[in-house]
């Protein structure tokens, strides 16, 4: 029986994937903040439920150590993260770190800890929940799109040093998702960036920026990574990510972003600069 170690399982994506890696006949190690108060998980045979914050790194290193303890350990699932929304100086130097410590610092730790394991058995995966906002960007999300960003980065620069090992690392990116994921967003606002947030907001009500795809549709993206034996780094998830993804491959990065620009109503600062 397959093993999978599940970060931020307690809602959203983390959940829908251990119910359906469990589904499909694996062992499931689902970690959370308060496993005490799940009431779904801790029903379903071969889940097994542990404590995890994941900036805490000593829970970490404990909960790790606990987890191979169990037994073999196939695939290491790092989900856990949030949101930040607002202009970079609407946001307070506090959510700004603990953004890092959540989405980034907090995938770090837990590879770390992971690492010495799959070395010793010459194998095993990571799979990084990472975002459609770590390969293309959005207006009022830079920390977020920051942090997802830096986990892209890091997982394409840690396959060559793995892959001598037998470990595999790849990023599932989804787009918008149905989940309770915007209920623990931050969001700091600025009365100075209403209309670009308007049409924002136009544009995830009708589809233009961003889908919402259930998360059980996800987490099979998620299954496909674990099972396919690819040797791929970035799996776009829902209708959304691979459309928008596929759009900035196609344009560049520079036509993209004055292309989302127009699209926003801005105004280039650049064209009225005198040479």
């Amino acid at each position: 029986m397959k093993t999978i170690f599940i970060t931020g399982a307690s809602t959203g994506l983390g959940k829908a994937s251990a119910i359906l890696f469990q589904a499909k006949g694996w062992k499931v190690i689902a970690t959370m903040r308060k496993p005490e108060e799940e009431t779904e998980l801790n029903l379903l045979e071969n889940v097994i439920l542990l404590p995890l914050d994941v900036t805490n790194i000593d829970q970490v290193r404990q909960t790790v150590q606990k987890a191979i303890n169990l037994g073999d350990i196939d695939i290491v699932f790092n989900n856990a993260g949030y949101g930040l929304i607002g202009p970079v100086e609407a946001n307070s130097e506090q959510q700004i770190r603990a953004q890092f410590e959540t989405n980034f610092f907090g995938t770090v730790w837990v590879i770390k800890e992971f690492i010495p394991y799959f070395k010793n058995i010459k194998g095993g995966l990571f799979i990084n929940t990472t975002s459609l906002c770590g390969l293309t960007s959005n207006p009022q999300s830079a920390i977020y799109n920051a942090s997802k960003w830096a986990m892209q980065g890091l997982a394409e620069s840690m396959s060559y040093d793995l892959a001598q090992f037998g470990i595999g690392i790849k990023n599932v990116a989804p787009g918008g998702i149905k989940t309770e994921f915007t209920k623990g967003m931050q969001v700091t606002e600025d009365r100075a960036y209403d209309a670009t947030m308007a049409k924002m907001m136009e544009g995830f009500q009708d589809g233009t920026l961003m889908e919402f795809t259930e998360p059980d549709q996800i987490a099979e993206v998620v299954y496909r990574a674990a099972t396919d034996g690819e040797d791929q780094l970035t799996y776009p998830a829902g209708n959304d990510a691979i459309r928008l993804y596929a759009k900035r491959l196609a344009q560049g990065p520079e036509a993209y972003r004055i292309d989302l620009t127009t699209y926003l109503n801005l105004k280039s600062p650049y064209k009225s600069v005198a040479v």
